[in-house]
């Protein structure tokens, strides 16, 4: 076998984590030592001769960076594919190394200073070379966790995977799995955009006939979105990973029982999920509880294979059962249903990959969906699938993890969702199942460092009010941020603020001062911690004491060498709070240089642009928050007011900026404060159309978005849409402002495009000429049937003023259907100041805007009348005599002398003759 085959399937094989059969037969060294990493041997692969000529120092002066002191692109064998497979494995040793040390155990029994061949100068310790690590591995002002254990070793994979590699392929694929890991031991990810995303692309091409590659590949790129919070991009990265995989999946219903004393059969929500890789898994699947082969008849190893899953704790309780009981052989949907042939209670076992794309299609259902009951039992049945067939041990702990998170949300089971998550911390050091039986899978999930689960379980003691043992374990882990919120929840905030001014003048000492402490000639070099840290903690200072807070940010920002994009966020945050706009524009801009891919940040910039009326400004920051976050409604809002500030010029400018189109208040326009758009440019009015449309669909209750859609859709002709647009303001607001909530402008502009056209299509069209569309939304016999709806549905029976019932009188009059016409047109009159005008009113000009309707009623009548079938002329001039006598003595005494008076006398003798007739 060639070098280049026996290379690619090497890669494969490390990738996946596991040997293809045809392979291990091959006798290699290669091959071998690839067999170490696979199975997890470290310590033979970073103390090997390869290893140790890679590791040798180029220097003995370790006060330089790790990149400095060794040169890893140095050639380590003649065979320059060999050397290339070397490289790589000590990449992934190290890596995997780091990952088992504060991932998944069990305990590493190598360290970062054993692989260093040549004997290192007595200050060169362990701590230091931690600390070096951890110094180094802080990025863009956001500190890695300072306990995490041996740390260099991820430094040196990042290190060995940044040198080129010319014959390989998949090195630019372990760039990624180191890059997801140094995200995650970051106290906070900070979004960038890799590059090597073209890289990635070409191994999509590549393995696109390997399922199980593709479909890896694809989920690990949706977990670093997910892990940036792009929710869509990762969205539709884990539905093209479970494309390539095959999996068939989808959520139905089913009949069943959820408590012990149910008996009549709920509808249930169950996910439906069929495998269709090939299962090569060296154990028998097994059904939790039962033996495996009651569900899949392929079962045929032994269980003595199996390896020991993490513990499943009973709920043990007296109403709920542990799990759903489905009393249907068949989902409720199976006319449409392509898994209606599985049984809801006997689903198949999926491949460990598959369970792994529904775990995080679960968490981009968190993600994505407000945080309230439906979400979790949006949540529960992806969980739920998963823990029935324990398959993998990483994968089975990550699918207990999220079901204690779901159920720590309700008293029945938050008890266990406490002890399981205890349960899952303390399993991590146990040697209960094989090193590469935990790393198999565990780059298809995001399973929480020890660290972050230790934290995860110390916030779930807070929410139940356990705030001490809370504190002990944050205290443990040096996590000073939540130490300070314990003592804020035990009203002892005092102490919170001492702990960070004694870590800060070096009165309290975290763990690695202490380990460090009587090292003269590692103490000279070291600061009390790294700057990112300390950056960090004086930002906690400012948030401490907000009568100093520009001073600690501001001190925060110098230890930082100006890279804590944090400290500038919270200084550009409180000077927006103080009104101090120029001040937060400036400290926002430089946040926003060095964390990029933030929102928050730049969406506070824009609102303090606006108020400074920089417009053009404005306009980028928003465009940037939409391109983050496509699904952020108030920056779609927002950016849409500022192209209706801007000239066109600007806009342009604005766009070309960065090419999108597309603690602060919200921004947006209140009740006095609606956008004028007369004297806009229409290529701006048309972009804020744009913008608002997109906005609205994040943004479906907010009635300021609804309102400004609707003028802007008036003024871009797109009428239908400020027909819907009025329908939703009304519907939102209608409850707390009354008839006030509509339009009535805009009602009536609506009603005159329907009734210019004439009724008969066959005229319209002879009419509008051959351009003419009998069918346009947004004009005639189009808009009409939106603008009837828009009436019946949401206006008539909601609102009752004049305009609106003479807005509706005319459209019925267009439809020649004079009844309805004459019913809105006395509706609208029974609703004026004319009929509801009581004895004794004074207003002078408001009697004569009511004589003036009299008048208008009784020309309808007059007009209308005659024509309304069972309406004839000798029943609506009684009703007009009526409603003229009727008012005349309602208002005799007070406006008899008036001149209009007589106006109304001559109607009224004008009706009795006409009624004699």
């Amino acid at each position: 076998m060639s070098t280049s085959s026996t290379a690619a399937q090497i890669e494969k094989a490390l990738i996946q984590g596991k040997w293809d059969s045809s392979t291990s037969d091959v006798p290699n060294a290669l091959i071998d030592v690839a067999k170490q990493v696979v199975d997890g041997d470290f310590r033979a692969v970073l103390t090997s001769s390869f290893a140790r000529a890679l590791f040798n120092p180029s220097t003995t002066d370790f006060d330089r960076s790790l990149g400095e002191i060794f040169d890893f692109s140095k050639d380590i064998d003649e065979d320059p594919i060999t050397g290339e497979l070397y490289r790589l494995f000590v990449a992934v040793a190290c890596l995997h190394a780091y990952v088992q040390a504060n991932w998944t155990g069990p305990d590493l029994n190598v360290t970062p200073l054993e692989v260093i061949p040549l004997e290192a100068p007595e200050s060169v310790t362990e701590q230091a070379l931690d600390a070096k690590a951890i110094s180094e591995l802080a990025y863009g002002g956001e500190p890695a966790y300072h306990l995490a254990k041996y740390p260099a070793f991820l430094r040196f994979s990042q290190l060995i995977l940044d040198v080129p590699f010319t014959h390989l392929q998949t090195p630019v694929w372990w760039k990624l799995r180191a890059t997801l890991l140094h995200q995650r031991t970051l106290d906070d990810p900070v979004a960038f955009t890799p590059d090597y995303e073209g890289a990635l692309d070409s191994l999509e091409t590549l393995y696109s006939d390997d399922h199980n590659l593709l479909g890896r590949l694809y989920l690990e790129r949706g977990l670093l979105q997910h892990l940036f919070d792009q929710n869509r991009n990762a969205l539709e990265y884990f539905v093209k990973a479970a494309r390539a995989t095959g999996m068939e999946y989808e959520l139905s219903g089913a009949l069943g029982k959820r408590t012990k004393f149910q008996v009549d059969e709920k509808s249930q929500l169950v996910l439906l999920a069929e495998s269709h890789l090939e299962d090569d898994e060296e154990y028998n699947v097994k059904e939790e509880g039962e033996q495996a082969s009651q569900f899949d008849d392929t079962a045929s190893v032994s269980t003595a294979a199996e390896p020991k899953m993490p513990e499943t704790l009973a709920l043990n309780d007296d109403t709920l059962l542990e799990q759903t009981e489905f009393t249907s052989s068949r989902p409720t949907d199976t006319n449409t249903s392509r898994l209606s042939h599985i049984d809801p209670s006997k689903q198949p076992a999926l491949h460990p990959l598959d369970q792994s794309i529904l775990l995080s299609l679960c968490l981009n259902v968190k993600n994505t969906m407000p945080a309230h009951g439906l979400t979790n039992e949006q949540m529960a049945p992806y969980v739920a699938r998963v823990i029935t067939h324990p398959r993998n041990w990483s994968v089975h702990t990550m699918a207990l993890l999220l079901r204690a998170r779901l159920e720590s949300q309700r008293t029945r089971t938050v008890e266990r969702s406490a002890f399981q998550l205890q349960a899952l911390v303390d399993q991590m050091p146990t040697a209960d199942s094989t090193l590469r039986e935990r790393l198999v899978y565990f780059h298809s999930i995001l399973l929480p460092s020890k660290w972050e689960m230790e934290r995860e379980l110390a916030l779930r003691y807070m929410s139940l009010g356990v705030i001490k043992s809370a504190l002990e374990i944050f205290e443990r882990l040096e996590m000073w941020e939540d130490v300070v919120q314990c003592y804020v929840s035990l009203s002892q905030a005092g102490k919170g603020l001492a702990i960070v001014r004694d870590l800060l003048e070096g009165r309290k000492e975290e763990a690695e001062s202490v380990l460090a402490r009587g090292k003269d000639a590692y103490a000279h070099r070291r600061a009390t911690r790294d700057v990112a840290r300390e950056a960090k903690l004086w930002c906690l200072l400012g948030d401490l004491e907000p009568e100093k807070a520009p001073e600690r940010y501001q001190k925060a920002w110098t230890v930082s060498k100006e890279s804590s994009g944090r400290a500038m966020r919270s200084l550009g945050g409180y000077y927006f709070a103080h009104n101090q706009y120029a001040e937060a524009v400036d400290c926002l801009k430089r946040a926003v240089k060095l964390n990029p891919l933030m929102p928050r940040p730049w969406f506070i910039l824009g609102c303090a642009c606006m108020r400074l009326e920089d417009w053009e400004g404005a306009a980028n920051a928003f465009s940037r928050c939409v391109a983050i976050d496509e699904e952020d409604g108030e920056s779609w809002s927002n950016l849409a007011s500022m192209y209706l500030r801007m000239d066109e010029g600007a806009v342009k400018k604005a766009q070309n900026v960065d090419g999108d189109d597309t603690g602060a208040e919200t921004e947006t326009e209140d009740d006095d404060d609606k956008i004028a758009v007369a004297a806009v440019p229409f290529s701006n009015k048309l972009r804020a159309y744009r913008a608002l449309k997109q906005g609205l669909k994040f943004g479906y209750e907010n009635w300021r978005m609804w309102y400004n859609y609707m003028v802007v859709s008036m003024d871009v002709g797109e009428l239908s849409e400020a027909c819907r647009a009025l329908g939703r303001v009304v519907e939102e607001t209608v409850e707390k402002v009354g008839a006030s909530a509509v339009d009535e402008d805009v009602l009536e502009r609506l009603v005159d495009a329907v009734t210019r056209a004439p009724l008969d299509i066959e005229e319209a069209k002879k009419e509008g000429g051959d351009q003419y569309d009998v069918n346009s939304p947004n004009e005639g016999h189009g808009l009409y049937r939106n603008v009837l709806d828009l009436f019946e549905r949401i206006l008539l029976p909601r609102v009752s003023t004049p305009r609106v019932f003479k807005a509706y009188g005319r459209l019925m009059k267009w439809q020649n259907k004079w009844e309805d016409a004459l019913k809105a047109y006395l509706d609208a009159y029974r609703s004026s100041d004319a009929a509801t005008m009581e004895r004794g009113e004074q207003d002078v000009a408001k009697w004569r805007e009511a004589v003036s309707e009299v008048e208008d009623v009784v020309g309808v009548l007059q007009n209308f009348g005659p024509r309304v079938d069972g309406f004839g002329k000798y029943k609506w001039k009684p009703q007009a005599r009526s409603i003229v006598r009727a008012f005349m003595a309602r208002t005799k005494d007070s406006f008899e002398d008036e001149p209009e008076w007589d106006r109304l006398v001559e109607l009224q003798e004008e009706l009795k003759k006409a009624e004699e007739e």
